[in-house]
């Protein structure tokens, strides 16, 4: 008998988490296929594009300094390794944070902004604009870093640290983090 009103017990005290939890899971996914939508108009996910080429770009880097002969076929199918599945993957992963940040209404009111002509425009002429400001961001970091007036910096840093002391040079014929 004793079996029985546990079971009794448990079996109202889920009905009742459920019912409580049922509208909130259904404003939540309301929230994330606004959010989804969000991404779209806002020109967010054309973004997540650019950093799926970005990052491949970055990856062929390292592919082609050892192996610097590589055939078509190889790129073909290399610029597949990162495909619809995996950039549906990305977006799960970021809806939580706008669900974290933004309240529904927020998201509401965002996506009736983005729809408008003007941001149309931006949207379109956004990615070119953020391309070239990179490109143009990269050579200045170059530069910048390149330039005496940097390196000299860096190097009265590295003897106010003293980080020659700190870390001597390893014995000849080991490398740092390997054992002597």
């Amino acid at each position: 008998m004793r079996l029985f009103d546990m079971r009794k017990t448990i079996t109202v005290f889920l009905l009742v988490l459920l019912s409580g939890a049922v509208n909130p899971v259904f404003a939540e996914t309301e929230k994330i296929e606004d959010i989804r939508k969000l991404l779209k108009v806002s020109g967010i996910l054309d973004r997540l594009s650019y950093m799926q080429d970005s990052l491949l770009n970055n990856v062929s880097m390292m592919v082609t300094a050892p192996f610097p002969k590589i055939p078509d076929a190889f790129w073909d199918e290399f610029n597949q390794l990162i495909g619809k599945k995996e950039m549906d993957d990305l977006i799960d992963r970021v809806l939580p944070v706008y669900d974290k940040h933004m309240s529904h209404e927020t998201v509401k009111k965002l996506i009736t902004m983005f729809e408008t002509p003007f941001w149309n425009e931006w949207k379109e002429k956004m990615p070119q604009s953020s391309r070239e400001a990179g490109v143009i961001g990269s050579e200045w970091g170059r530069e910048y870093t390149q330039s005496e007036a940097f390196n000299k910096k860096l190097q009265d840093l590295i003897k106010k640290y003293e980080l020659e002391k700190l870390n001597p040079a390893p014995p000849e014929g080991t490398s740092k983090g390997s054992p002597p």
